[in-house]
């Protein structure tokens, strides 16, 4: 009767998920009591583990720490599920990285937490929900809108043309030190535009074009250009900062300016400063306050602040603001591109050479093209001046 019973008791373990092994000693006949200890096996059996006995801790898998992997084996061979309840915990395990520099080298993976209203889950999985959910679809979404708004408005009204004849006498908008530091800002934004834009959604719309291989080799690339135009965009932003803080500062006109949109639907140009309320807007907005949280986070991310401990939780809060305020900036800076490039004719022009029309500066920026005129501001500023490029009063 011993062998039926040993057959029907490893059935019922196997079924309500229990691993055990079952000694070759006789098993416990129904008069047992539930919670007896089992007999010592004799000398060189092997002994018999009781997985009815019950824990103080209700929640705790019975007699999990008392198997071997063996004696899982047997019974529920492949099963690791305790081993993975403790991985998901967030118990800590050994690695030789050293803590000072990998603080978390012993946490396969993040453990579990609960966020208001919302149910018990694994802080990596929550990031990345977060990430594919909202950031991904909403972020590129805004990107698209503001594409497809300045296509129809450059459809509709087209460029913005002078609407008197050029004189030929030109003044000198930007100094070569303005324009180096402008461009160095340009062309480290448009690095990491564009490689974050392949990062976040080439996948979408790259990799089917290019295949696994090509587009794995490409973001490999960009990631690295990223990483390396990170600091040149901090230290150019900042010399943007303090060369154009004080045009960019708050003066008469600019609340008529933005009451009027510019005069951009109207085709009536509103008088301005240097620099009008709109590019005043970009500045503060975009160049400081986003900037700030753009190249702070993207110093995190680069692992470039010190004194700071670089785990996964300090690494994704940093991911998601980052993502938030740089797309926030390029969709800023997408309408600034646009008006300096080919929605307005001239400004290039004043970028690229530093020198605008006369009939420019007085269409664009009435007040600073007065303040030329009267001699508070100098035409020209940069030395030596070419005699044939001074404005006449």
């Amino acid at each position: 009767m011993q062998r039926p019973s040993r057959f029907l008791a490893t059935l019922l373990f196997a079924a309500f998920g229990f691993s055990a092994t079952v000694s070759a000693q006789p098993v416990a006949t129904p008069a047992t009591p539930a919670a007896a200890v089992a007999a010592p096996a004799p000398a060189g059996g092997i002994q018999s583990a009781n997985i009815f006995e019950v824990k103080p801790d209700a929640s705790a898998e019975p007699k999990y720490a008392e198997q071997t992997n063996g004696e899982r084996a047997k019974v529920q061979p492949g099963n690791n599920a305790p081993m993975w309840r403790q991985v998901g915990s967030g118990v800590t395990g050994y690695s030789s990285l050293p803590k000072s520099e990998a603080p978390e080298a012993g946490n396969l993976i993040q453990p579990f937490v609960q966020y208001p209203g919302s149910r018990l889950t694994n802080a990596g999985e929550a990031w990345r929900q977060v990430r594919n959910n909202w950031l991904i679809p909403y972020g590129g979404a805004l990107l698209l809108i503001v594409v497809g708004a300045i296509a129809l408005f450059y459809l509709g009204k087209g460029r913005i043309n002078l609407h008197g004849a050029e004189t030929g006498r030109k003044i000198e908008r930007f100094t070569p030190f303005e324009r180096s530091a402008h461009w160095a800002n340009a062309i480290a934004f448009c690095i990491l535009a564009i490689s974050g834009i392949v990062m976040a959604f080439g996948k979408f719309f790259l990799l089917p074009v290019m295949g696994l291989t090509l587009f794995g080799w490409l973001t490999y690339l960009l990631k690295n250009m990223h990483n390396f135009a990170g600091p040149l965009f901090a230290v150019s932003l900042v010399i943007i900062f303090f060369t154009f803080v004080r045009d960019n500062l708050p003066s008469r006109g600019d609340l008529g300016w933005l009451l009027k949109g510019g005069g951009l639907l109207s085709g009536k140009e509103v008088p301005s400063h240097r620099f009008n309320a709109g590019e005043k807007l970009v500045f503060w907005g975009g160049v400081f306050f986003l900037g700030v949280i753009v190249v702070a986070s993207g110093l995190v991310l680069d692992k470039l602040v010190p004194g700071l401990i670089y785990v996964r939780d300090t690494m994704q809060i940093a991911h998601m603001v980052h993502a938030v305020a740089t797309v926030l900036m390029m969709a800023m800076f997408i309408g600034h591109i646009y008006i300096g490039t080919i929605g307005m004719q001239g400004a290039y022009d004043g970028m690229k050479t530093g020198y605008v029309d006369e009939t420019w500066a007085r269409e664009h920026h009435e007040y600073w093209y007065d303040d030329v005129k009267a001699g508070k501001i100098p035409a020209q500023r940069s030395e030596p001046a070419p005699p044939s490029q001074a404005v006449q009063a």
